[in-house]
């Protein structure tokens, strides 16, 4: 049955049914209409203090609820200043809906205030972008939403004329039906079975496409079946326990890692690669396996364009029935008799150690050894991350969420405030350079207003300590990457929240305890001697 109302009522409905609870942007006299239909939709517009942060803290609740990220901005300078969270969202293949306001397009023929063109903007960074029109705006809501959340998920820009999102709009119902998922067949199953029968020292290599697909249980069959050590990348950490015995866990941007990761891939003779976008990889995971002498099986949902590596057989197919036909027919066997994943497991660990008294990594252990196991954790861009991501072992999907495609700065406060909006029974930690942290630390105020209570740990070595390295590394001189040392604690109670510096494992200590127990946000600014990453990622 149509319904007349507003086009941007019908917009509004159509998130609502995808699961959408929360927007968050920064208002304009031009989204006014947009901010009340979702409002009137039952979807809270939580207002950030810039539109970047916005979109991160809509990242965090998406990975608590997995609903599509509702960002919206105003013309303009608003829009634009939305632009990285939404290049993010396109890389880190999150599924966002970008709602801009802007003016009708006969007014933009004689007034040029704030105009531009904001889909030409967009374009590059989204997988659709569209301007709502009043006589098909059900249609474009669904569009929108269906392109957003199929595989691999991204952001789509919905352009909101001023008079269109008050214009009468009907809501014909238009839904499109979820595909269906798929399971190879024919010669290339038999091939696979084959390279899966015969192989005795096969790898696995899992990463963000699998967990997208919630591919975890069917993974976990799969390789205690067959006996498969893996590898995931870092956001695909925890899809299956990191303390299982065949995990050798996360990969991407250590060489440390890679040091010890890489030649057992090199040695496998069947590379199993499982939801596997290497667009999280460093280059020295370019062409790591050889198809020449190594067979290679790569099931993922679109077509290999990124020619990172590549394949013997290609399945652009849903991971949980691929690994069901292959299991098919197939007895397992005894694998690595050599016992060279277990020795890499030790190595890593002696690699990564958990007792080290002070510095980086002596703040992240002791984070993870005070905080419970349930602690969900956001991480920023840059020495850190690395570190992190390589001593933080997680034990379910999305434990540990960051931007590791783009690698943009700046995410992990705003997105450890979503987490904890979403989920405010769970701890929650949020890991940053100084900075990083520096960059968005008037969010600290929306955590206040919102009444979240993250704990934010901040690594304070007046240093961008990963480029510093990089800068000694190639004997370049030392410039642009040394500031003034703040004190980060007090901008915690500044905004609202409390705020204690650290510069011991057991001041650290008492400081998450007592942090946990909070009403409010803790800031704990944990200072560090400049170069403590020296050797350690």
């Amino acid at each position: 049955m149509t319904e007349t109302s507003r086009a941007a009522d019908v917009l509004a409905r159509r998130l609502h049914e995808a699961g959408c609870r929360h927007a968050f942007g920064m208002p304009g006299g031009e989204v006014l209409t947009l901010v009340d239909a979702l409002t009137k939709a039952r979807i809270t517009f939580h207002l950030a203090k810039h539109e970047n942060c916005a979109g991160f803290i809509g990242e965090g609740v998406h990975h608590a609820d997995g609903a599509p990220v509702i960002l919206v901005a105003t013309l303009g300078p608003g829009a634009l200043n939305g632009i990285n969270v939404v290049a993010n969202a396109y890389q880190d293949r999150v599924p966002m809906l970008v709602l801009t306001g802007c003016v009708d397009a006969a007014e933009e023929q004689s007034y040029t205030h704030q105009v531009l063109d904001h889909r030409a903007v967009f374009t590059p960074i989204t997988k659709a972008t569209f301007r709502l029109d009043p006589d098909a705006a059900d249609l474009i809501a669904d569009k929108a939403v269906a392109i957003a959340t199929e595989p691999r998920n991204g952001p789509v820009h919905i352009d909101v004329p001023i008079s269109t999102a008050d214009a009468p709009a009907g809501d014909r119902g238009i839904r499109r039906a979820p595909a269906s998922a798929t399971a190879p067949s024919g010669e290339a199953l038999a091939q696979a079975r084959s390279w899966l029968a015969a192989s005795t020292r096969p790898v696995a290599v899992i990463g963000l496409d699998a967990l997208q697909e919630n591919a975890g249980p069917a993974l976990l069959a799969f390789l205690e079946r067959h006996q498969i050590p893996f590898i995931t990348s870092y956001k695909a950490k925890g899809i299956i326990p990191e303390d299982h015995p065949l995990c050798l866990g996360g990969a991407g941007l250590s060489p440390l890692a890679d040091k010890h990761l890489l030649p057992l891939v090199r040695e496998a003779d069947l590379v199993l690669s499982l939801g596997y976008d290497p667009i999280e990889m460093r280059p020295g995971w370019r062409n790591v396996w050889k198809v020449e002498t190594q067979n290679v099986i790569d099931v993922v949902p679109q077509a290999n364009t990124h020619y990172m590596h590549q394949a013997g057989l290609n399945f652009l197919t849903a991971i949980a029935p691929t690994l069901e036909a292959l299991s098919e027919g197939t007895n397992p066997r005894e694998t690595w008799v050599n016992g060279r994943p277990a020795a890499v497991k030790s190595a890593l660990a002696e690699a990564f150690p958990q007792d080290e008294g002070w510095g980086p990594a002596g703040v992240i252990a002791e984070c993870r050894a005070t905080l419970p196991p349930e602690t969900l954790a956001t991480a920023d861009s840059g020495a850190h991350r690395i570190l992190l991501s390589q001593m933080w072992h997680c034990q379910e999907p999305r434990g540990l969420i960051q931007s590791s495609a783009l690698c943009t700065m700046g995410c992990a406060v705003p997105m450890a405030i979503g987490r904890k909006l979403a989920q405010p029974e769970r701890p929650v930690v949020s890991f940053s350079g100084d900075a990083g942290f520096l960059m968005v630390a008037g969010e600290l105020s929306t955590a206040a207003e919102l009444g979240v209570a993250p704990v934010f740990v901040v690594f304070a070595d007046a240093s961008l300590a990963l480029i510093e390295l990089k800068q000694r590394q190639r004997q370049l001189a030392n410039g642009g990457v040394e500031f003034a040392e703040h004190d980060f604690a007090a901008m915690g109670r500044a905004f609202g929240g409390y705020g204690v510096a650290v510069s011991n494992r057991t001041e650290l200590r008492t400081a998450l305890q007592d942090a946990l127990t909070a009403d409010k946000f803790t800031v704990i600014s944990a200072v560090i001697e400049r170069g403590g990453y020296d050797g350690r990622i």
